[in-house]
C-alpha cells in the first residue's frame, strides 16, 4: 500500500508482548514484531487501526546495535510465535523487561517507580522443562503456533530454548507420530525434578490411544522412556504406558523450576521472620510456598482452586501447620482469619478486587506478590496501595524483575508491601 508503509520508521522501544514501536508518519503508533530498539525500518503488510497500526519488517535500512543473529533456524524460517526476542542481545533482553515492568506500574498503577533491578536466568538455552506442541491434520504437523499466525502451525524439528532431554524425546515421538491417535490436538513434553520424562497426548473427544504401548517400547529401546498419558477431551490425564498405575503423582512444576525457586526464595526472604506468624499462601499449587513458611514456624492457609494440585500437596507434605482450602481464591479468601503475611501467585490475570480486598482488610505486615504479568500486578497493587476503607496504608518496600523466561518477553516480578497501619 502507499503511504504510511513508504517511509522509513525508526523503532523506539519494545511493548509488552514484544512488539518493536515506532510512529507512522501520519501520527499512528505501529506494532512491528522482531524489531530492536534502534532500528530503521521498511514495513510491510501493514494493518491500520484507528489509532494504532500493526505491521512486518519489509527491509532493515538501520540495524540497532541491540540486534543478534537469532540461535535457532525456526525463528526466522518458520516466524515460530514461541520466542519473541531471540534477535535481542542477552543484556537487551532484560533492559526490555526492566522497562515492561516499570512502565507498567507507572502507566496502569500510577505507582512513582523506576525500573526494576533484574536478575538473570542462569541458562539462556534448555531451560524449559515443558512444551506444548499444537497438533494439526491428524498430527502430521505438531509444533508452534507462526507468530502473528494463530491459525498455523508449523512441524517442530527441535525448540532450542527446551530441556535438551525432552527434544530427544520429541526426537522419537516426531519419528513415531502414526502411533498418535488421528484426533490429537495437542502433545505435551514434560520433565519432573527427578529428571523423568513424560508424554501427554490430548485428543479431540473420546478417542482412545491404542498405540501408546508400541511408542512406549520404542522409546526404550532408544534410550529416552517415559510416562504416557492419555488426555481425553474434558477429562483427567490417565498414564497409559510407563507407569505401575494409571493415576500416578501429576507432575505439576514450575516451567523453569530453578528460577522459580531463585524467585520464591527472594520473596520468602523478603517477608523476614515468620514464626509464630499467621500466613496466607494464595494461588498456592502443590505448595512449595507453603510448605517453606511452615518450616520458618508459619501457621498457614493455603489456597488452591486445582484440587490435583492440592492432593499432590498433601502428599508431599507437611501434614501439620498448614490448613489446605480448595476453591476459587474469590470465594475462600474473604472467609479466612487475618493474616500477619501473605504470599499471593496469582495466574497471568491477576488477583480478584474480593482478594485485594480481603487482604487490605486482614491489614498483614507484609505482602509479597510474585507476577507472571506486568500489567495485571500494576493494577493489584495500585488496588492494594489507593487508599480504602481501612486504615492499612502499605507502601512499596522493595521490587524485583526476575528473566524466567529468556529469549522470551515474558519475565517475572516480585513486589513486597509493608503495612504501615
Amino acid at each position: 500500500m502507499s503511504g504510511p508503509a513508504d517511509a522509513p520508521v525508526r523503532i523506539l522501544r519494545i511493548a509488552t508482548g514484544g512488539d518493536g514501536v515506532g510512529t507512522l508518519p501520519d501520527g499512528r503508533t505501529v506494532f512491528v514484531p522482531r524489531s530492536a530498539p534502534g532500528d530503521l525500518v521498511k514495513l510491510r503488510h501493514v494493518r491500520l487501526a484507528k489509532s494504532f497500526a500493526r505491521a512486518e519488517v519489509a527491509f532493515l535500512e538501520e540495524a540497532s546495535p541491540e540486534r543478534t543473529p537469532p540461535a535457532c533456524p525456526h525463528y526466522e524460517l518458520d516466524h515460530c510465535g514461541g520466542c519473541q526476542l531471540q534477535h535481542l542481545s542477552a543484556s537487551a533482553q532484560r533492559a526490555v523487561k526492566r522497562t515492561m515492568v516499570g512502565e507498567a506500574l507507572r502507566r496502569i498503577g500510577r505507582l512513582e517507580v523506576e525500573d526494576p533491578d533484574i536478575e538473570p536466568a542462569g541458562k539462556a538455552w534448555g531451560y524449559r522443562n515443558k512444551v506444548t506442541l499444537t497438533a494439526v491434520q491428524g498430527g502430521r504437523a505438531i509444533g508452534f503456533h507462526r507468530q502473528g499466525r494463530p491459525d498455523e502451525v508449523f512441524d517442530l524439528d527441535r525448540c532450542l530454548i527446551a530441556d535438551a532431554a525432552l527434544m530427544d524425546l520429541w526426537s522419537v515421538v516426531r519419528e513415531h507420530r502414526a502411533l498418535l491417535p488421528d484426533t490429537v490436538e495437542q502433545v505435551v513434553l514434560r520433565r519432573d525434578r527427578e529428571g523423568g520424562r513424560h508424554l501427554t497426548v490430548r485428543v479431540r473427544g473420546q478417542t482412545v490411544w491404542r498405540a501408546a504401548a508400541l511408542l512406549h517400547v520404542a522409546l526404550v529401546r532408544r534410550g529416552v522412556p517415559a510416562v504416557l498419558w492419555w488426555e481425553p477431551e474434558g477429562g483427567a490425564p490417565r498414564a497409559v504406558a510407563g507407569a505401575a498405575e494409571p493415576y500416578p503423582a501429576a507432575v505439576f512444576e514450575q516451567v523453569h523450576p530453578a528460577m522459580g525457586d531463585r524467585v520464591r526464595s527472594w520473596a520468602l526472604a523478603e517477608l523476614g521472620a515468620v514464626a509464630r506468624l499467621r500466613a496466607w499462601d494464595l494461588y498456592a499449587g502443590v505448595g512449595e510456598t507453603s510448605a517453606l513458611l511452615a518450616a520458618g514456624g508459619a501457621e498457614v492457609e493455603s489456597v488452591e482452586v486445582d484440587a490435583r494440585a492440592v492432593r499432590e500437596a498433601m502428599r508431599r507434605g507437611p501434614e501439620q501447620g498448614v490448613r489446605r482450602h480448595v476453591g476459587r481464591a474469590e470465594d475462600v479468601v474473604p472467609t479466612l482469619v487475618g493474616a500477619d503475611v501473605v504470599v499471593t501467585n496469582p495466574p497471568r490475570t491477576g488477583m480478584g478486587a474480593s482478594v485485594t480486598e480481603a487482604i487490605a482488610a486482614a491489614r498483614p505486615r507484609r505482602v509479597a506478590y510474585i507476577s507472571c504479568d506486568p500489567a495485571t500486578l500494576a493494577r493489584d497493587l495500585g488496588r492494594l496501595l489507593s487508599p480504602g476503607p481501612t486504615d492499612w496504608r502499605p507502601r512499596l518496600a522493595a521490587l524485583r524483575a526476575f528473566d524466567l523466561f529468556p529469549q522470551t518477553a515474558h519475565v517475572e516480578t516480585v513486589a513486597i508491601l509493608e503495612g504501615t497501619a
